[in-house]
C-alpha cells in the first residue's frame, strides 16, 4: 500500500470533469461517476480508476460531490445507492453544489451520524479554472473536515477560503457570490445590447468597457462569447433560475428585499422559455436582442 490519496468524484459535468482531472494531476487515485456513460468513459480514458462506487466507497478518503443541486446532493449521499453509509469513519465528503445554508447544515449532521466528515465547499471559477486546479472554494466545516479534505482541496483549488467551523457559512458566501455573478451577466447583456441601439458594436463594447470602470469579471469573461457568436455552454442559462432561486429563497426567509436579483432572474427565465436553457449563459443577451429587434454576431 502507498500513501497516495484515494478519492471519488461524483458529477463529471463541465466543472466536475475538470476537478476530477485536477485530482489525477495531484497524484490522487481517483474514481469518477456520472449519469452519463460518455463522461465516465472519457474520465477512465484520462486515467480514472475503475470500480463501482459501492465497492470503492469503503476505501476512499474523500468523496467530492459536484452535482447540480441540493436534491442531487442528497440523493448521491443518502439515496437508495447513497455513498455515505458505505464510507469509513473519518472519511470526508466535499460538497460543491450551490445549496441553501440550512441544507448544508443538515447534510453535515446526517454525515456525522455515520462518523463521516462534511465540508461545505461551494466553488467558483468556471470550467477552465476547474481543469487547471485553480478554483476558489468557499469552505466551512470542522477543523477535522478541513484536515481530511486538504489533499483534495490542494489539488483542485488555487484559493480556499476558510469561513467557519461548521457547515452553512460556505454556502451563505456562495449565495452572495451567485447574486452578483448572475446580476453581472444579465447587466452585461443589457449594456451590450443597449450599446448596439446606439451604434456601439459588440467588439468595441468589449474593447472599451473592459478597460473602464463599468467592467466586471463576468463582462470580460462572457461578453467575448457574444462577440464570437459562440454559445457553447461553459455555464448554462439553466444554472441561473436555480442559483438565483436559492438566493431569493434565502432572502425571503431573511425578510430581505432583493429586487435587482429578481429582475435578473426574469431575464434568465425568459431565455429558458426561448429554448436557450442549454446554451452558455451569455445567451441571455438574446432576450434583449429579440425584444429590441437586434441581430447579434453570428445570427442572420
Amino acid at each position: 500500500m502507498t500513501d497516495q490519496p484515494h478519492s471519488a468524484l461524483i458529477g463529471l459535468g463541465s466543472m466536475g470533469f475538470g476537478m476530477a482531472t485536477s485530482l489525477l494531476r495531484g497524484q490522487h487515485r481517483t474514481h469518477g461517476y456520472d449519469i452519463s456513460p460518455t463522461q465516465v468513459a472519457a474520465f477512465a480514458e484520462a486515467g480514472g480508476a475503475p470500480g463501482d462506487l459501492a465497492d470503492v466507497a469503503p476505501d476512499v478518503d474523500t468523496v467530492v460531490v459536484a452535482v447540480l443541486n441540493a436534491a442531487q446532493t442528497e440523493a448521491v449521499l443518502f439515496g437508495p445507492e447513497g455513498v455515505v453509509p458505505h464510507m469509513k469513519a473519518g472519511a470526508v465528503v466535499v460538497s460543491c453544489a450551490t445549496v441553501a445554508p440550512d441544507f448544508a447544515r443538515t447534510m453535515e449532521a446526517r454525515c456525522a451520524e455515520h462518523g463521516v466528515l462534511y465540508l461545505d465547499a461551494p466553488i467558483s471559477g468556471g470550467s477552465v479554472k476547474a481543469a487547471k486546479g485553480q478554483l476558489s472554494i468557499m469552505a466551512s466545516g470542522t477543523p477535522q473536515a478541513f484536515a481530511a479534505a486538504r489533499p483534495a482541496l490542494d489539488a483542485m483549488a488555487e484559493t480556499v477560503f476558510e469561513l467557519g467551523d461548521s457547515a452553512g457559512a460556505g454556502s451563505a458566501m456562495k449565495a452572495v457570490n451567485q447574486l452578483l455573478a448572475g446580476v453581472h451577466i444579465a447587466a452585461m447583456a443589457e449594456a451590450l445590447t443597449f450599446g448596439m441601439t446606439q451604434g456601439v458594436a459588440p467588439d468595441a463594447f468589449v474593447e472599451v468597457i473592459s478597460k473602464c470602470a463599468g467592467t466586471s469579471w463576468m463582462l470580460e469573461n462572457r461578453a467575448p462569447h457574444i462577440v464570437a457568436g459562440d454559445y457553447t455552454p461553459h455555464s448554462s442559462v439553466n444554472i441561473w433560475p436555480k442559483d438565483l432561486g436559492i438566493v431569493l429563497d434565502i432572502a425571503k426567509s431573511a425578510q430581505f428585499s432583493a429586487p435587482i436579483t429578481a429582475a435578473a432572474m426574469q431575464q434568465y427565465l425568459a431565455a429558458a422559455g426561448m429554448g436557450l436553457g442549454g446554451e452558455d449563459d451569455a445567451a441571455v443577451a438574446k432576450v434583449y436582442a429579440r425584444n429590441a429587434g437586434l441581430t447579434l454576431p453570428g445570427e442572420g
